[in-house]
């Protein structure tokens, strides 16, 4: 699986990622994979995805294919993957059944977005969730959150520190992570009251 987490600090937002592919039993560490960096910039932020491999070339396929999407906010991030829910089905054939009692089609994702105007997670059902400091995603989520819980009040630490140490300590833990990591940082547009 794997180890994603996003950071908001201060004036600075940070997403990060580790770099293992795993098929099964068997693991692709970056020395292997041509394209192991996790993240990728699009629409004025950075996304990462966890779950399946394919997602991260589909969903950096749809962002160019729906004109004017929105991810300033967690309204206009919604409307985006509403938006682009339906091109998922029809060009790249997204299989959107999940469990029979879901309400809504599954997009088969879970998102998390770094951009200027905070950080954010979108999942299967497109619910989209706003962080005020961290959050982390995939099978090392619950170790990465509990070191960036451990530091995150440490005047030393930036965003981008923080989510370095949350990687670190997913991929130290969960055998579905493993270095070397990816990392973003940008500035906040503006610091929202937190």
């Amino acid at each position: 699986m794997t180890t994603v987490v996003v950071v908001r600090k201060g004036d600075e937002v940070a997403i990060a990622a580790d770099s293992q592919s795993t098929f099964g039993d068997t693991k692709m560490s970056a020395r292997d994979d041509g394209a192991w960096d996790k993240i990728f910039g699009a629409c004025g932020g950075y996304f990462s995805i966890s779950g399946s491999a394919a997602h991260d070339l589909v969903l950096q396929a749809a962002l160019g294919k729906v004109k004017k999407l929105d991810f300033s906010s967690r309204a206009a991030i919604f409307d985006s993957f509403r938006r682009l829910h339906p091109k998922l089905k029809e060009d790249f054939f997204l299989k959107t059944e999940e469990d029979e009692d879901d309400p809504y089609e599954s997009s088969q994702m879970t998102v998390l977005l770094a951009n200027s105007s905070g950080i954010y997670g979108v999942y299967s059902l497109r619910e989209v969730y706003e962080y005020k400091r961290f959050w982390a995603i995939g099978s090392g989520s619950d170790f990465a959150i509990g070191a960036m819980q451990a530091v995150y009040d440490n005047p030393a630490f930036s965003a981008e520190d923080i989510a370095r140490i949350g990687v670190e300590v997913g991929c130290a833990f969960d055998v579905s992570s493993s270095l070397p990591m990816t990392c973003y940082s940008m500035q906040l547009e503006s610091t929202r009251e937190e």
